[in-house]
């Protein structure tokens, strides 16, 4: 509600001790947020499918804007109880979400939804060539469980439901605060655009339903790779890299003989390191693998994802390595959709050293 301004009568006087006050406590705020960089982060990271690496930052931001000349005491108050969020891609600490966040190419969504004192905003949507990806704050009026919203955000496609590969993370603002970001595995199938559906449920009943048309960025460079090399009874296929303002992608298939029952072979845990021609390595944020089996053969493939390249490489060496658990078990989607939990065993898998290969940067495409 705007403050009516009567030019034959004197402005109230600012509060100019409240303001710094809160001011002071903002900034305390932030900087505490900050030094939580220096220290091992909390967070709930959870998933339906297999698990992607996801990475967040506690970085703080901290602004002021003044509208007019006259701040009430209730709203200097207010400035220091204010939970610092900005754009949830620019402040999760990936290189890829700030970029295409600041140059435009995500969609801003800006839909606020509040069930039982819970709120729940969408921010931002990023449609690249490898992924899927939803940022979205949660306030509610008490302090939830950190499980309270499961594996996170169910995604649809002209209202069906997407099945694949993809992650959930969180980062707890403060008790009541939290921000979300949710990632879905771009398969080459997928159209490029249609309405995206987001169903986010909660612990006690919730159902958060949201609906946005979206585009895949036409900010894309793909680059035909082929390359082909086998290893220890690996079939590995690198058919192209991608790069964007929001990353790089590398499109796989790893094939392996194996029966029908069980999925944990070498090629289901392919990963890839890739560095520059001075030997800097490229940040990578994992992506997800699915597999089938056909003929005794099964077949995983997927996209992974690497921060944004700088103008300057002109090289990329891709090292296949594999990245096998210490533990933990694995699920079984039949058609159907019923689950069945596999165990692990970790004495039928084995090191496999792939041979790394380059890849020349188009020059008028880096990014």
């Amino acid at each position: 509600m705007k403050k009516s301004f009567n030019h034959n009568s004197s402005l109230p006087e600012f509060p100019r001790d409240e303001v710094r006050t809160a001011i002071t406590k903002g900034i305390q705020r932030a900087e505490e947020q900050a030094n939580m960089n220096n220290a091992p982060l909390q967070k709930t990271r959870k998933s339906k499918r297999k698990p992607l690496l996801y990475v967040a930052s506690a970085a703080a931001a901290f602004g002021i804007m003044i509208g007019s000349a006259y701040v009430s005491p209730t709203f200097a108050s207010t400035l220091a109880q204010l939970p610092i969020v900005g754009s949830v891609f620019g402040d999760s600490g990936l290189l890829g979400l700030k970029q295409a966040s600041e140059q435009g190419l995500t969609k801003t969504v800006g839909e606020k939804q509040t069930i039982n004192g819970i709120s729940v905003t969408v921010d931002e949507v990023l449609y690249d060539d490898t992924n899927i990806t939803v940022g979205f704050k949660i306030e509610s009026d008490k302090e939830l469980s950190n499980e309270y919203f499961g594996a996170g955000m169910d995604l649809m496609m002209n209202g069906k439901f997407l099945s694949g590969s993809g992650s959930y993370g969180e980062e707890n603002i403060s008790p009541t605060v939290r921000t979300g970001i949710t990632t879905y595995n771009v398969t080459d199938n997928m159209p490029s655009s249609f309405e995206l559906g987001l169903i986010l449920e909660g612990k006690e009943g919730e159902k958060w339903e949201f609906s946005t048309p979206i585009n895949k960025i036409v900010d894309i460079t793909h680059l035909p790779v082929n390359h082909q090399q086998q290893a220890e009874g690996i079939q590995l296929d690198v058919s192209r890299v991608s790069f964007s303002p929001s990353g790089v992608g590398l499109s796989f298939e790893a094939s392996e003989t194996g029966n029908i029952d069980n999925s944990q072979l070498g090629a289901s845990y392919i990963e890839f390191r890739i560095t520059d021609q001075s030997g800097k390595e490229i940040p990578s944020h994992s992506g997800g693998t699915t597999g089938q089996f056909n003929d005794g053969v099964w077949v995983f493939s997927g996209n992974k994802t690497f921060d944004p390249i700088s103008d300057n490489v002109s090289t990329l060496i891709i090292t296949p390595y594999l990245m096998l658990p210490t533990g933990g078990s694995g699920v079984q989607i039949q058609p159907n959709g019923e689950e069945t939990k596999l165990p692990f065993d970790k004495s039928t898998l084995k090191e496999v050293k792939f041979q790394p290969f380059t890849v020349e940067v188009p020059s008028q495409n880096n990014h």
